[in-house]
C-alpha cells in the first residue's frame, strides 16, 4: 500500500512539474490603445486611478501580474478569468463598441 501511494506521489509531482511549461500567452499591450475609454471620454483622476487599479487587470489588454501567476494551474486559471473579463467589457477597445452599448455600460 505504501509503495502505491509513493508512486502516485511521484506521478503528481512529475505532473505539476511538466505543467509548468505549458503557458497561455500574456495580456500585456504597449501604451494606451487608440480605442480606449479614456480618449473620447473624460475621466476624472480620481475614477481613472480606482478603474486602473481595480478594473484594467481584467478588463482591458494591459494586465499587471502578480508573482504567483507564475505557478500553474494558478495561470489557467487567471488567464480564463482576464478573457471572461474582457468578453463582458473591455476598457482597451470600448469606444469601438457601439454607442448604445457604450452607455450601458458607462
Amino acid at each position: 500500500m505504501r509503495k502505491i501511494v509513493r508512486v502516485i506521489l511521484i506521478l503528481l509531482l512529475v505532473a505539476l512539474v511538466a505543467i509548468q511549461f505549458i503557458r497561455p500567452p500574456k495580456n500585456v499591450s504597449e501604451g494606451i490603445a487608440e480605442n480606449d475609454m479614456s480618449t473620447v471620454y473624460t475621466i476624472p483622476d480620481s475614477v481613472r486611478s480606482l478603474l486602473k487599479v481595480a478594473c484594467y487587470d481584467c478588463h482591458s489588454n494591459n494586465t499587471r501580474y502578480p508573482w504567483y501567476w507564475q505557478i500553474q494551474p494558478v495561470m489557467w486559471f487567471m488567464n480564463g478569468h482576464i478573457k471572461e473579463g474582457k468578453r463582458h467589457l473591455n476598457f482597451s477597445i470600448f469606444t469601438s463598441y457601439r454607442i448604445g452599448k457604450q452607455y450601458k455600460m458607462f
